[in-house]
């Protein structure tokens, strides 16, 4: 399991968090059937919030309760047998310990967050970094070196999940424009008038074309950063600015379902005036289209740790 921290909030929804502070959900970040969940075990301790727990279970599954990894870890929260045979907690009550089980995974994934955290409370530092590299390394280094050992897979760990955790948790305040913005719209603003291609990554052998997370993927890549190749998986590039926050260079995107962000079916990169440049579908040309669409679901602010902390595959 992968862990994060940070200190949000979402409008109207306040809830203790790491170290005391605030921390909510962003929008559609967990899909429905486990935010209830999410939000609650996730201010099970001082180490953990909400946002950690959520950036934790897509880097382990993508939110699915059936994933199974090819070292037999599995379930929502991808524990292996004998850890769940050890942490496992009947979650729900029912009298079961099924690790297929999100109503019992989630919540055992969090206690045993928890007690790592435990292990490690005396030790110097960040209570939740501590955390993670006691998972990553073993609870015995972060006691040895007094903290986050100085081992650069431990170090790269720590700041990885760290990173992640942004795109589950709605910012406090205005998110910074990304540096690289202006380089990806630059390049999809070349790409206009370009025909769709479902699957197109704008290679030689596809004619230069593109399908929706093709454009905005080479888009990014101009600017020097690799974004995942599906838009679902995009979402979780960086932090999310509200519709009223929004910049040129934001990547917005689209849903017949509003409250999951795993639904996610469009993305396209805002360029200003309620616009963005997409590639629409079969038989169109990448193009202007207006966002301010009922399908509308969010948007986000790439970011270059934001998206390298992204799993290649969930």
């Amino acid at each position: 399991m992968l862990l994060v921290v940070g200190v949000y909030l979402v409008a109207g929804n306040l809830v203790s968090g790491a170290g005391g502070g605030n921390v909510a959900l962003a929008k559609g970040a967990v899909p429905t059937a486990y935010s209830a969940l999410v939000q609650k075990w996730g201010n099970l301790c001082s180490a953990l919030n909400p946002a950690l727990l959520a950036a934790q279970l897509y880097q382990e599954s993508g939110f699915n309760p059936n994933a199974k990894s090819p070292a037999k870890a599995e379930g929502i929260a991808q524990f292996i047998p004998g850890t769940w045979a050890t942490h496992g907690i009947d979650g729900n009550g029912d009298g079961v310990r099924n690790v297929w089980d999100p109503n019992d995974a989630i919540p055992s994934a969090a206690t045993y967050d928890c007690e790592l955290a435990s292990y490690v409370k005396d030790v110097p530092g960040n209570q939740t970094e501590n955390m993670l590299a006691s998972y990553n390394a073993g609870a015995y280094a972060v006691i040895k070196y007094g903290g986050v050992p100085p081992y650069s897979e431990t170090r790269n760990y720590v700041k990885t999940i760290t990173s992640l955790e942004q795109s589950f948790a709605a910012p406090v305040s205005r998110v910074d424009p990304s540096q690289q913005a202006a380089t990806a719209i630059n390049y999809a603003q070349k790409k206009l008038g370009t025909p769709y291609l479902w699957g197109g990554n704008g290679t030689a052998d596809q004619n230069g074309r593109f399908d929706c997370s093709g454009l905005t993927k080479a888009a990014f890549e101009s600017a020097g950063i690799t974004l995942p190749r599906v838009a679902n998986d995009q979402y979780n590039a960086g932090p999310h600015p509200q519709r009223s926050e929004l910049l040129p260079g934001d990547l917005v995107f689209f849903s017949d379902d509003l409250t999951n962000s795993r639904a996610i079916r469009h993305v396209g990169i805002y360029v200003g005036g309620g616009y963005m440049i997409d590639a629409p579908r079969t038989g169109a040309v990448i193009r202007f289209d207006p966002i301010d669409t009922p399908d509308y679901f969010g948007a986000t602010r790439v970011t270059e740790d934001g998206a390298k902390a992204l799993p290649t595959t969930v």
